[in-house]
């Protein structure tokens, strides 16, 4: 009779360890990573549905420090780092070439498009200038190489009829710390090239009129996310026309769908032609950061990511695919691209943009 208990005891702890290992998606125990990410991802892991899914299929529960994607590959110290999560090939690539043996595993997991945010009047000029063209619901910045050349001559929004302060020109995070700035950077340097990819030959000619351009922004934050919030919060006097990923403001509307429907007909989106695909990638230091990789690319997390955060993946219905675009007004495929200039002639431009 006694052992007879003892084997339905042994079975019954077997069975509670069989049911909470299947609960957690088959590991025993939730596992904490520490890491740093773009500030664009911020909402994307604090909403409790991605943590949920985090948690009870990949045990995982995400520590996060907000960096700028540039500054966080380019940091000294990752003792109890399992990971990085900037939002470019680009920082993976400088991150391989300076601290290239740390590296574990890395995987692109989200794309997002290099956009200008605006306002319907600021717009509205710009397309009387020639400047935008729409097609559709969506705004192209047709001529863009045009509206550099303007800020290149110091035309003032006065001189296309805006009542706004001061010189024409397009506020970018700090491209020496933060993604967003750091593609604009490629993407300027790539229109002032004649819409031509930058290359070695081109850095010194290219790379101080770019400068040139940037100085006059006078400071830079290093975070996207806090530019976003700058440009929504302060509007249009402070930020015409602002770098940003495209999936901000579709996070915004879609997660603020009252404040989305009083300001939907105020905020504008551009799509420079061409732009810049942001591929956001996590970078694994540690066995458990490349934990984090697996779970990214789950499925549900990847439907997620584009319903609820507007990030772009090739794991979506048709069905959101057409709600999310109705909703935001985004168009629903981006065919002017370009690619940034390799990794070397970046850093080359970078070093010219830090140089006083």
């Amino acid at each position: 009779m006694k052992t007879k208990i003892i084997g339905i005891a042994i079975f019954i702890v077997i069975a509670v360890i069989a049911i909470v290992t299947i609960g957690n998606g088959g590991h025993k125990q939730n596992i904490t990573l520490s890491g740093y990410i773009g500030g664009e991802k911020q909402g994307f892991f604090e909403d409790e549905a991605i943590q949920k899914v985090l948690k009870n299929k990949y045990g995982i529960i995400v520590d996060y420090t907000k960096a700028g994607s540039v500054e966080m590959v380019r940091y000294n110290d990752y003792e109890n780092v399992d990971f990085l999560f900037p939002s470019s090939q680009m920082a993976l690539e400088i991150f391989k070439r300076e601290k290239g043996s740390l590296l574990k595993k890395s995987e692109k997991v989200f794309n997002s498009p290099i956009v200008i945010y605006s306002w319907d009047e600021v717009a509205s000029a710009l397309e009387t200038e020639s400047y935008v063209t729409k097609r559709g619901d969506t705004l192209y910045l047709s001529d863009f190489q045009g509206l550099i050349k303007g800020i290149e001559s110091e035309k003032t929004w006065k001189d296309i009829g805006l009542s706004l302060y001061g010189k024409i020109n397009i506020i970018c995070t700090d491209p020496n710390k933060s993604n967003s700035g750091n593609m604009y950077l490629g993407l300027l340097s790539n229109v002032l090239n004649n819409l031509e990819l930058v290359e070695t030959d081109d850095v010194n000619t290219v790379g101080p009129r770019a400068k040139a351009i940037l100085d006059k922004l006078g400071y830079m934050d290093y975070s996207s996310g806090n530019l976003f919030s700058s440009y929504i919060e302060k509007g249009m006097g402070n930020g015409p026309l602002v770098v940003g990923y495209e999936n901000q403001l579709v996070e915004f509307a879609l997660d603020n769908p009252d404040i989305w429907e009083k300001v939907k007909n105020r905020v504008a989106i551009l799509y420079p032609e061409p732009t810049i695909w942001s591929e956001h990638t996590v970078i694994a230091l540690s066995d458990h950061g490349k934990l984090l990789i697996e779970a990214l690319q789950d499925e549900e997390i990847q439907k997620m990511a584009w319903e609820r955060h507007g990030f772009r993946t090739g794991l979506v219905t048709s069905d959101a695919d057409q709600e999310i675009i109705k909703t935001v007004g985004i168009p629903e495929n981006i065919d002017s691209v370009m690619p940034l200039p390799k990794a070397d002639v970046m850093e080359a431009l970078m070093q010219i943009f830090e140089e006083q």
